[in-house]
């Protein structure tokens, strides 16, 4: 890999963290939620708990793509090895590296494992995965990187040649210039000797794909809703910053952060108020 540009990286050890603004999940919410149809950037869906329900999501029996990636990694992993000899890995999305193990471990085998950078949005979720790893493979290193991926991010310094994994079909959550912007910036940093490693799937029957995002048990179910959760939860403390309620109080308004419920009861009970001024003013309804 290209290593030692600049980038939005901080902090001198691992794991390395993005600078990230609450104000940007407003700007993104907003602009979301006002195309049609409306849509959030599947990144906000990936806080701790929503990257627990995912990797719940991945064990159900309706949820294919995961067993079918395991098989043609084990089918194929000890090819792709040979022919790239990678000293390192570099894993995008990498979430609870379940899939990954098989690659290390096929590395491992061929003496050529120095390295392992999983990258994630999650802190939380990524720093307890690399504790994990750490203690199965202690003679690879393990370096985690907190980034968004739909933003250019950098990576520490590494061995190469590299392997650039990018699994589970997570390229299918971009639009197509998303989807370019990112493998783009990718391919910028990669070096001659570097390969890329994408897992996508196919075009699937639509009874298939429901099933797999729509499962018995519900779980996908609390995965969307989570999002939701989040972005109530944080939205919500953006409100009580004192810079967001100074920028309120000059044109004379009071931040609140509310509900949907409570926001259906204010308007209703509003309406009621002025229902009664207008009958004690007795003012004629048009």
């Amino acid at each position: 890999m290209k290593n030692g540009q600049e980038s939005g990286l901080v902090g001198g050890t691992p794991p390395y963290t993005v600078r990230r603004s609450r104000q940007q999940m407003v700007v993104d919410v907003r602009q979301g939620l006002t195309r049609s149809p409306k849509q959030l950037s599947p990144k906000y869906f990936y806080d701790e708990r929503g990257s627990e329900l995912f990797e719940e999501i991945t064990q159900l029996p309706e949820y294919y793509l995961t067993r079918s990636e395991r098989l043609l990694l084990e089918q194929r992993i000890s090819e792709i090895i040979t022919v790239v000899r990678p000293c390192s890995l570099v894993e995008l999305g990498a979430g609870s590296a379940t899939k990954t193990r098989i690659i290390l471990d096929e590395m491992r085998t061929s003496g050529c494992a120095e390295c392992y950078v999983p990258v994630d949005v999650s802190k939380d979720f990524l720093e307890a995965t690399a504790i994990q790893l750490r203690a199965d493979y202690i003679d690879v290193q393990i370096i985690p990187v907190v980034s968004d991926i739909t933003e250019p991010f950098a990576l520490p310094a590494i061995a190469s040649p590299t392997l650039v994994a990018f699994l589970g079909s997570t390229i299918g959550n971009f639009p197509r210039e998303q989807a370019v912007r990112l493998l783009s910036h990718i391919a910028g940093e990669m070096g001659p000797t570097d390969r890329f490693l994408l897992g996508a799937d196919l075009i699937k029957d639509q009874a298939i794909i429901n099933r797999a995002y729509n499962d018995s048990r519900g779980v996908t179910a609390a995965f969307n809703l989570n999002v939701l959760e989040r972005l109530n939860r944080e939205l919500g403390a953006i409100l009580a910053e004192d810079e967001t309620r100074q920028r309120f109080a000059g044109f004379g308004g009071v931040p609140a952060a509310s509900t949907p419920d409570a926001m259906r009861s204010r308007v209703e009970n509003e309406i009621a108020r002025w229902n009664r001024v207008v009958d004690s003013r007795k003012i004629e309804r048009q």
